[in-house]
């Protein structure tokens, strides 16, 4: 997921920098490698706390960049956080750990729906999955009203200019996969045409491809309608009451980031013990409140906040798990959406 999220780097690059002066050199290290601005600070501290420990957290901004440098040889992490796709990659290729459950109490309470219907690794035999999200439309309710709850918005020529979709080839090819009632993960040429056509001519009302600016733009009124990642959204929402969201009806695409243990690791029992403590229904509601997106744990929602307790972002109806589709890795047939992509990048 976070191949698609950004965040900032330097509050994570702080807690790094805290653990290392707080904790004396006898202390045992676990190393983290995750994406940025993805947990409650505070949290890292407790359980520096409560273990005894020093937490060091190195980030990356996409799977394939992790990914490179672990398959290069880049060891001494004894925790990671690939999204679902990846970690099932990692794992063919005896990158990551087959999970020992008895050592992680907390996946009793990992949601039965997200397990059956979304996940990839459904047994959590080598993942466990942290947060979810989605993509989704928002758009500006005050000067548009209700829109109509479909991908056909990007097809209104009244708000040309005032649309953004992402630059996403997976994200945005899904989209109009979706829209023609195709899988957002099939190989089909036939199918990828016809998107590759419906993606043309919803170019022609879009401003841009981004997958930055649309959250500035949407808050400041430069945008009416974009096409984002819910965490991201929720968070500009919070600040923004003329703004809303929709989930088109034709589908939508979902992902997971998921904590794995590499072959690797040196600090395995301390990335176990930071696995279940994260994953209690106590420490998932912080770290929901924090990134707006959803940990699947049954019971988190009790301890949110009363204003968030009823947010149909951060906690997912179990029903969207059944709609939403989740990204998977194509292998080889990934060169047919670069090469669809580019020929949509080149179009006029």
């Amino acid at each position: 997921m976070k191949k698609i999220l950004k965040y900032v780097a330097s509050a994570v690059a702080l807690c790094a920098a805290i653990a290392m002066c707080g904790c004396g050199p006898s202390k045992p290290v676990l190393n983290v490698y995750m994406w940025s601005d993805y947990i409650d600070l505070d949290l890292v501290k407790e359980f520096e706390q409560k273990y005894d420990c020093k937490v060091v957290i190195d980030i990356f901004d996409s799977n394939e960049f992790m990914y490179s440098k672990l398959k290069a040889g880049g060891a001494g992490y004894d925790l990671i956080q690939p999204s679902s796709y990846m970690a099932k990659i990692m794992y063919e290729q005896k990158m990551i750990e087959k999970l020992d459950h008895s050592k992680l109490p907390s996946l009793a309470k990992i949601n039965r729906a997200y397990l059956d219907n979304l996940a990839i690794d459904k047994k959590m035999e080598y993942s466990v999955p942290y947060m979810i999200g989605f993509t989704c439309i928002a758009y500006n309710k005050d000067k548009l009203g209700k829109i109509p709850d479909t991908w056909a918005v990007f097809g209104d020529s009244k708000l040309k200019g005032r649309m953004t979709m992402l630059n996403d080839m997976r994200e945005t090819i899904g989209a109009a996969l979706l829209f023609k009632g195709h899988s957002i993960n099939t190989t089909d040429e036939k199918h990828l045409e016809e998107a590759k056509k419906q993606i043309i001519e919803w170019k022609r009302n879009l401003a841009k491809f981004d997958n930055e600016v649309y959250k500035v733009g949407i808050r400041s009124g430069e945008f009416q309608v974009v096409q984002g990642y819910s965490g991201d959204l929720f968070q500009v929402f919070a600040e923004a009451p003329e703004l809303t969201w929709m989930c088109p009806k034709e589908g939508f695409t979902m992902c997971c980031d998921d904590w794995a243990i590499p072959v690797t690791a040196r600090n395995k029992e301390l990335a176990y013990k930071f696995i279940d403590f994260v994953m209690t229904p106590q420490n998932a509601a912080r770290n929901i409140e924090f990134t707006c997106f959803t940990c699947p744990v049954d019971g988190a929602k009790e301890f949110v906040s009363e204003e968030n307790r009823n947010h149909p972002g951060m906690f997912i109806a179990d029903e969207m798990y059944k709609k939403g589709e989740i990204i998977q890795d194509l292998g080889a047939d990934n060169a047919k959406y670069i090469k669809v992509w580019d020929e949509i990048k080149l179009a006029k």
